[in-house]
């Protein structure tokens, strides 16, 4: 298990540079906003742009690490978000920025699902717990630093050095990866489904760059509308597509499993509401309530710290009471977590701000790991490759809807008012509308069997009752269980928390 640890350390880095990055770049947005003489709300297409970027390139990972080598790949993903990280730093414009952000989603897209891939194929299913634990726990230190670090760098040294902040992780993760990690042999995944990746990637790219400039000023009168169109047919392709291909970019049978098609689909309307949160708390507390970059960092970072306190409760609180009550009951908690902040006011203490906002991230934290679980509880391990990229792939999109939906909300509520700038009543709508797009997730958890995923959390099994993928009916698990498999919590495959930052 020492290497597995090392391993996971390692790659962790990677992940720590990803979520230093997506935290400290939010609350740097006003700053970088009032550097290049644009809205702030403008800004979120920085954000976006990196998430789209990353959700088109993580249905094509798997492939690539097969064809070169993992291990290569992952060197590769590392330089390269490296070298975007300081292209973003030396960015004079919007422009310069979204497209230094783009090469930064293309690199994310490789490096995290690559990386998690070096980790989980060198490790007997019974260790995985373990090792996810030192994957994810290390890399939790981005999201908890970013806040306050990006607030204070951006008020020492300007907004660009929180992108410049990466170049040592980055050099540090390249020679630790060189050294420690051994490459995985090269295995001939056939001829990929070009056809699939560009319909798919195609759809993603236009829609998601209609949504976010539709009315903005952006592009051109009418282009934004000629992209959502172009976008849903592009969808119809794909999908049509998807469902006879051979194999396909995106195996959409996998929806016929209920908790697969519960954590992908309605996990992604509650991702896509609670993705708005990590943009509009630090915006409120700049633009809104006036303060400085590291001030909002300080308080910002509240929700990092609740979801990092939420970690070792995961898996009682599973245990105790299952995945169908944890996700109606907790995610009933999160709607108030996210429409509690239509409360703030400037004249709230500092200290019950803090609690709310810790609160809120103890809540969502909970939710997300209790979804992103619940996706590959039923998944055999001959549909655990094809399942990771269907899953990653919404995973990442949501988080960037969610960006959306907050600066639309803003746009919204500033036209209705008629205000020339941002008030922080304009956030009062944004926090109350981004809470029902989260609300609207939980009916359908009553859907959901009592017992559903039950092999993962444990409840209500005993050590006579088979674990779910263990047995004679599924010989492809049963090979790859070890030969006394001590918990049926061996099955969980655990993700690290990166809805949670938009990027």
């Amino acid at each position: 298990m020492a290497d597995a640890r090392v391993t996971a350390m390692i790659v962790a880095s990677a992940l720590f540079m990803q979520n230093l990055d997506s935290a400290a770049v939010v609350t740097a947005l006003p700053s970088m906003a009032r550097d290049m003489g644009e809205e702030p709300t403008r800004l979120g297409v920085a954000i976006t742009s990196y998430l789209v970027a990353l959700t088109v390139f993580i249905p094509v990972s798997g492939y690539i690490a097969d064809r070169f080598g993992a291990k290569r790949v992952f060197l590769i993903a590392i330089a390269l978000f490296g070298a975007a990280s300081m292209a973003c730093g030396f960015s004079n414009n919007l422009i310069e920025l979204v497209i230094a952000r783009v090469i930064q989603g293309m690199a994310g897209a490789m490096m995290v699902p690559v990386g998690r891939l070096l980790l989980l194929s060198g490790i007997r299913k019974d260790e995985m717990l373990t090792a996810m634990m030192w994957l994810t726990m290390p890399a939790m230190i981005g999201p908890i630093s970013g806040p306050p670090l990006g607030g204070i760098l951006t008020d020492l040294f300007g907004w660009r050095s929180v992108f410049w902040i990466n170049l040592p992780v980055a050099v540090i993760g390249l020679i630790m990866v060189a050294w420690k990690i051994e490459p995985l042999p090269r295995t001939d995944p056939g001829p990929p489904d070009v056809k699939g990746l560009v319909l798919v990637g195609g759809a993603l790219a236009t829609l998601m760059a209609g949504l976010e400039t539709i009315g903005r000023g952006i592009f051109p009168t009418g282009w934004p509308e000629v992209l959502m169109v172009v976008g849903a047919v592009l969808t119809f392709l794909a999908i049509r597509h998807c469902r006879t291909a051979p194999r396909p970019a995106l195996d959409l049978s996998l929806l016929k499993i209920p908790s697969f098609r519960y954590s992908t689909m309605a996990g992604s309307l509650f991702r896509s509401g609670a993705g708005g949160i990590p943009f509009l708390v630090p915006m409120l507390l700049q633009i809104g309530f006036g303060w400085r970059a590291s001030e909002a960092g300080f308080v910002a970072f509240a929700t990092a710290i609740g979801a990092f306190a939420m970690k070792p409760l995961t898996r009682p609180i599973l245990r105790r009471f299952g995945f169908r009550t944890v996700i109606i009951g907790n995610g009933l908690l999160a709607v108030f977590g996210v429409a509690s902040g239509a409360m703030f006011t400037a004249d709230w203490p500092i200290a019950a701000m803090f609690i709310v906002l810790a609160l809120g991230g103890l809540f969502r934290s909970l939710q997300f790991t209790a979804l992103n679980t619940l996706a590959f509880a039923d998944t055999t391990r001959m549909q655990l490759s094809a399942a990771t990229s269907f899953y990653g792939t919404a995973q990442q999109l949501a988080p960037a809807l969610g960006v959306v939906l907050a600066t639309a909300s803003l746009e919204l509520a500033r036209h209705v008012s008629g205000d020339a700038v941002l008030r922080p009543a304009d956030f009062t709508a944004a926090f109350l509308i981004a809470a029902v797009v989260v609300a609207t997730s939980i009916p359908f958890a009553l859907g959901l069997a009592k017992d559903v995923g039950s092999a993962v959390s444990g409840r209500g099994l005993t050590a006579s009752k088979p674990v779910s993928g263990q047995t004679a009916s599924n010989p492809a698990e049963a090979s790859d269980a070890p030969e006394h498999a001590p918990k049926p919590e061996a099955r969980t495959v655990e993700l690290s928390e990166a809805e949670e930052k938009p990027r």
